[in-house]
C-alpha cells in the first residue's frame, strides 16, 4: 500500500502567507538611513508541497563576509531544491548596513553577532537581532549560519558547533561534510547561542576571507547545506554512491601570537599538519637585519591564519586545531579538496559554474 504523503503547512513571514508549493521574496523593513532612505532585509522563502522540517540559512551577519551570499544564491537555484520537503528560509544578507558599506559592523560600530537576542527598543544592532530572532529563528527547527574570517585573516572550511553531549547536533555537523568540526562553546550574544535557547539546532560554517570569493569554500558550503537537507529529510537521498567524508573533530584550538612586531613570512600553508616546536614563519624588521622564528606551541593543524604580513607584537597570526589523530585530520582535508574540486559538478548548471578571478 503506498505511503500517504503529508501536505505541508503554510508559512508566514513579515505578515505575508506563503502556501505549500510557493516561493516568495520578502523584504523585512529595517530602520531607515539618516538620508531617510528605506532599508530592507531580503528573505527568500520556499515552501515545499510535502511536510518536513523548517530550516534557515543566513549569511553576512558580518557585512563583509560575502562567501555565504554566493552560497545561498547557488542553493536557492540548485536543481535538488526543487524536490523540497518542508520549508527553506534563506537570508543572504542579514547585516544589510554593513554589507552596503563593505564593513563587518553596523554604522554604530556594534557587532551584530554579539547583540542577540536583541531588543525591540534597543540600539540598531539590538533591533536587527530582535527582528531576526522573532521572524526567522523562532520559526525554524534548524539553521546554518555562514561566515568567513575577519578581514586580514583566512579560515579553512570548518563547522563550529557545541556537539559534546548533543548527538543530534553532532550528526548534523558530520553530515555537512566539512573537513573539520570544531567543538566550540557559545559566544555571549551570538546568534548561535540565542538559537540554541530557542531549540533551533544551528551549525556555523566558517570558510575563507572577508570581502573575497573563494570557490573551494563556496562549493563546500553549497554541498554541505544540501548534505544537511538530505540528512534531515528535506531532500531525497543522493543517487550517487560516494563514501561520505568523516570530518576530523577538534575539541580545542589555540591562537599563536607573534613574539614581536615586524614583517611576517609564513612558511606553513593552511591545513598543514604541524608538531610542537615546528617553525610556522619568521618575523623580521624591514631590512632583514634581525628576525625571530614563530614556533608551534602544540601539535595540530592550521585552520586559520593572518593574510597580512605586517604584524604587531601579540597579534594572533595562526589558529591551530588540536586532534587526537593528526594523520586522520590531514587525510580528511585531502579527501574534501578532491571531492569539492571545481571540475566535480554534483549540482550542474550555470548557477554552479566555477568563478575565475
Amino acid at each position: 500500500m503506498p505511503v500517504r504523503k503529508s501536505r505541508n503547512k503554510a508559512f508566514e513571514l513579515g505578515g505575508i502567507r506563503i502556501e505549500p508549493g510557493q516561493h516568495r521574496y520578502i523584504e523585512l523593513p529595517l530602520p531607515v538611513l539618516y538620508t531617510h532612505s528605506n532599508v530592507f532585509m531580503p528573505v527568500h522563502v520556499a515552501v515545499g508541497k510535502e511536510a518536513g522540517p523548517v530550516m534557515f540559512i543566513s549569511a553576512a551577519v558580518h557585512g563583509d563576509e560575502i562567501n555565504g551570499v554566493e552560497i545561498i544564491r547557488r542553493v536557492i537555484n540548485a536543481k535538488a531544491v526543487k524536490r523540497l520537503k518542508g520549508t527553506l528560509v534563506s537570508v543572504p544578507v542579514v547585516n544589510v548596513y554593513g554589507f552596503i558599506n563593505k564593513s563587518r559592523y553596523l554604522p554604530d560600530r556594534r557587532d551584530l553577532n554579539r547583540s542577540f537576542p536583541g531588543s525591540e527598543q534597543g540600539s540598531m544592532a539590538a533591533k536587527l537581532a530582535h527582528l531576526f530572532l522573532q521572524e526567522i529563528t523562532r520559526k525554524c527547527d534548524y539553521g546554518i549560519d555562514l561566515h568567513t574570517a575577519a578581514i586580514g585573516r583566512d579560515n579553512l572550511p570548518q563547522i563550529r558547533a557545541r556537539i559534546q553531549g548533543d548527538e543530534k547536533l553532532a550528526g548534523l555537523a558530520s553530515a555537512f561534510g566539512a573537513p573539520v568540526i570544531l567543538d566550540a562553546g557559545f559566544r555571549e550574544g551570538s546568534l548561535r547561542q540565542s538559537a540554541a535557547k530557542e531549540n533551533c539546532n544551528i551549525l556555523l560554517y566558517e570558510a575563507g576571507e572577508a570581502l573575497r570569493f573563494d570557490e573551494l569554500c563556496i562549493r563546500g558550503g553549497v554541498k554541505g547545506i544540501i548534505n544537511v537537507m538530505r540528512h534531515i529529510g528535506m531532500l531525497p537521498a543522493s543517487r550517487r554512491r560516494k563514501q561520505a567524508i568523516e570530518p576530523a573533530v577538534a575539541h580545542s584550538s589555540r591562537w599563536v601570537r607573534t613574539p614581536r612586531s615586524g614583517i611576517l613570512r609564513t612558511t606553513c600553508p593552511m591545513g598543514k599538519r604541524i608538531h610542537k616546536n615546528d617553525v610556522l614563519g619568521y618575523v623580521s624588521d624591514p631590512f632583514g637585519t634581525s628576525e625571530v622564528a614563530v614556533h608551534a606551541p602544540v601539535n595540530g593543524m592550521i585552520i586559520g591564519k593572518t593574510t597580512l604580513p605586517l604584524v604587531h607584537e601579540g597579534e594572533a597570526i595562526f589558529h591551530i586545531a588540536r586532534f587526537d589523530a593528526l594523520g586522520d585530520a590531514e587525510a580528511v582535508l585531502e579527501s574534501f579538496q578532491n571531492e569539492i574540486d571545481p571540475v566535480d559538478n554534483e549540482v550542474p548548471g550555470p548557477e554552479d559554474e566555477p568563478m575565475i578571478f
